[in-house]
């Protein structure tokens, strides 16, 4: 043999052993190393899980009342697995369902397609779960039709009829409650994805609806249970070859709110009194908010929002132009912890406060004239009173502007006036923040507003973020608004080369306006009671709560939620003590009388002050009231606003009082605790019982919507 012969086989056989070599390593790789993971792989393609969701966890007020609540309908459910076992794949059953359903076959058809499947509708018409689970096609079906298919199962193969729980508002004393109850939806995709490869059993599944505002999706993993799982055994054609293990679903807890439904419905309907009392005044009366806290805890009590909507419209879906009228009218969102308004005069507490922190003789006189000017600018008290020398006490009570623009000059002045730099003392705006203004509060409840705080340090930092638009818009000229308003062109053409230069100016004028709760200063509804639950307190600021605790569905105590302290107000005691001797004259002698006229002040003081926050534009005043009573043992802070509603006196103290009266059992000059809203007089201090039966041991007579949830997913 040659050489070239030789040097070809010696070659082959390399190359043979070489792809052996391979197939044996490769072989040692996949069953070896990577054996486990393959076997896993391989269980997976025998083995599917079907969910069950368990029943959801009920809302109760402080006293036991179900805000929340479920209630049981039957629904009709379609196994595909079955179906697809029958001649034409079920086209006749199909047909047959739908005649005694009464609804389009089409439409039944279009719910058994699964999700991304070719000539499938988008969910929620769609099915987005299981290939092995039941899809529920009909809900709310009459107990005859449910009979009749359960007992002609030769005629509905596959088809079963099932009672389940839905979501409920039993809405004790009409109340609605809507924006702290929230509502629920179908799990989204970033859910889903922020669970990564999860395999728990109470993992999300794209089969389940969530919480997606308020308390619902606050405590959602609390009040949503653990499913039940049936593992299921298939072949290789994907048919169900047994059952391998069944886990029965466990209920969700039940949610202690300290929500009172009889003072919440009170303080609901007072707040859209105030709303309509500013509308019989002439003004729009657009939007509005009250808050109802226990000074003591941070409890809160009751939160109402004004405009509101019906939460059980979310039950079964809502429809495209349902939601557009929820947007169009602003309701979804609330005003009292999501909405940020000027304070107006109820923020002079907090003024007050600093000119103590400052060293200002919170015991001196100062002079309250109708107006005083500042460079060009003229600035006025509201409808220009004016009370000549007077104490810091007397100024609250009447609400002098020109007393705290004074104190704010001065501060300004002795920080540095205009070429102070942004970390200058800033008396006012230190002591806001320590009132817990600028930030979030921490309530237990999603999307809360921060509101702002203004100040230097604001000012620069909006002035960097705008001023290359400010910038452009001063050489621009505003073109457009020029061709059909020259003069309003001129106007912001010369306001954005005056923010383009020097915007960040923190001027007289700035801490002027921020002294009153005016200029760039915001706050929400909340905060403003928490800052007045301070004072009341002595100057411990709370984070406000509206949960209370956790019960099990048969009863046990889960967990309490205790008062959680944010921190001391760093004010001097003698600055809380003085403004606690000093609102009380608000009602007996000030702003606030007209509306306690009457009311009995000599054996239950109240502490207030009133507030009409200017709005830019031609938007009349926002109204204010910010109250805790009694101002001598305080117990509750109850503040209210209404936007474009006029002064805080007219409009929203008449339906503060009508508040504290119903907390107090006030009928005309008579307080009597036994009459008050709340049973026993004041908030209970345990969580109610539920039975093992998971029934709410509500007091008497208030058991209405209370369902058991037992019954849910038994078969009729």
């Amino acid at each position: 043999m040659s050489e070239r012969s030789n040097l070809r086989l010696l070659v082959l056989a390399v190359l043979v052993v070489s792809l052996l070599g391979t197939l044996l390593a490769r072989t040692f790789y996949l069953q070896v190393m990577e054996g486990a993971e393959y076997r896993a792989a391989a269980a997976n393609n025998t083995v599917r899980e079907v969910a069950e969701p368990a029943v959801r966890g009920i809302v109760l007020d402080q006293a036991g009342r179900p805000l929340v609540s479920n209630r049981t309908t039957v629904v009709v459910t379609v196994d595909r697995q079955v179906l697809a076992q029958q001649a034409n794949d079920g086209a006749a059953v199909i047909s047959r369902l739908a005649r005694i359903l009464d609804m389009p076959r089409e439409k039944i058809e279009d719910r058994l397609k699964t999700c991304g499947s070719e000539g499938a509708k988008p969910p929620p018409v769609c099915w987005n779960g299981s290939t092995y689970q039941p899809v529920p096609v009909a809900s709310d079906v009459d107990t005859q039709t449910a009979l009749s298919i359960m007992e002609r199962r030769r005629e509905f193969p596959g088809i079963s009829a099932k009672l389940e729980a839905v979501r409920e508002y039993p809405a004790p004393f009409n109340v609605n409650a809507a924006h702290i109850l929230g509502y629920l939806g179908p799990v989204t995709e970033e859910q889903l994805e922020e669970q990564g490869d999860s395999e728990a059993d109470d993992r999300l599944r794209r089969t389940d609806v969530v919480g997606r505002t308020g308390l619902e999706r606050q405590y959602d993993e609390v009040l949503r249970g653990k499913p039940g799982i049936t593992t299921l055994a298939v072949d290789t054609a994907g048919r169900v070859t047994g059952t391998l293990e069944e886990k029965e679903p466990k209920p969700g807890d039940y949610l202690v709110t300290s929500i009172d439904a009889r003072l919440q419905s009170v303080v609901e309907q007072q707040l859209l009194a105030a709303v309509r009392r500013a509308q019989e005044q002439g003004y729009r009366g657009s939007s509005g908010a009250a808050v109802v806290v226990e000074v003591d805890t941070g409890r809160v009590l009751a939160m109402a929002s004004y405009p509101t909507y019906d939460p059980s419209i979310w039950i079964g879906g809502v429809t495209a132009r349902q939601f557009q009228a929820l947007m169009d009218d602003e309701s979804l969102s609330s005003n009292a912890y999501q909405g940020q308004f000027a304070p107006g005069s109820t923020f002079k507490a907090v003024s007050t406060a600093a000119a103590g922190v400052d060293g200002f003789d919170l015991y001196g006189i100062y002079p309250c004239p109708a107006r005083v000017k500042i460079g060009s600018q003229t600035f006025r008290n509201y409808e220009t009173n004016a009370y000549g020398p007077i104490s810091l006490t007397r100024a609250l009570e009447v609400s002098c502007n020109t007393v705290f623009y004074d104190i704010a000059r001065r501060m300004w002045q002795e920080a540095g006036g205009p070429e102070a730099p942004i970390d200058a003392p800033d008396p006012i705006a230190e002591t806001a923040t320590s009132f817990g203004l600028g930030a979030k509060s921490g309530i237990d409840l999603p999307g809360e507003a921060a509101g702002r705080v203004a100040s230097r340090e604001f000012k620069f930092e909006n002035w960097e973020a705008k001023k290359d638009t400010w910038c452009r818009n001063a050489e621009e000229g505003y073109p457009e608004t020029r061709k059909t308003d020259p003069k309003m062109a001129d106007y912001y053409t010369a306001l954005d080369r005056e923010n383009c230069t020097d915007g960040y100016q923190w001027r007289a004028g700035d801490a002027l306006n921020a002294a009153i709760g005016q200029g760039d200063t915001t706050v929400t509804p909340l905060q403003m009671a928490m800052v007045y639950a301070a004072i009341a307190n002595g100057g411990t600021l709370y984070q406000p709560q509206v949960a209370k605790g956790i019960i099990s569905a048969e009863g046990e105590v889960v967990e309490t939620f205790e008062p959680v302290v944010t921190r001391q107000v760093d004010v001097p005691r003698k600055a809380v003590r003085f403004l606690r001797n000093s609102l009380p004259g608000v009602t007996t002698d000030g702003s606030g009388e007209v509306p306690f006229a009457g009311f009995p002040l000599d054996r239950l003081p109240v502490a207030a002050k009133t507030g009409s926050a200017q709005v830019t534009g031609d938007k009349a005043a926002t109204s204010w009231f910010a109250s805790y009573a009694p101002a001598d043992d305080p117990q509750y802070a109850v503040v209210m606003m209404v936007t474009e509603g006029g002064t805080g006196s007219k409009t929203s103290g008449p339906s503060v009082r009508k508040i504290l009266e119903s907390l107090f059992g006030v009928s005309g000059t008579t307080v009597n605790s036994r009459n008050s809203v709340l049973l026993g007089g004041s908030p209970l201090p345990d969580l109610p019982k539920v039975g093992p039966d998971g029934i709410p041991q509500t007091p008497k007579g208030q058991q209405a919507g209370v369902a058991d949830v037992r019954a849910a997913g038994s078969t009729p």
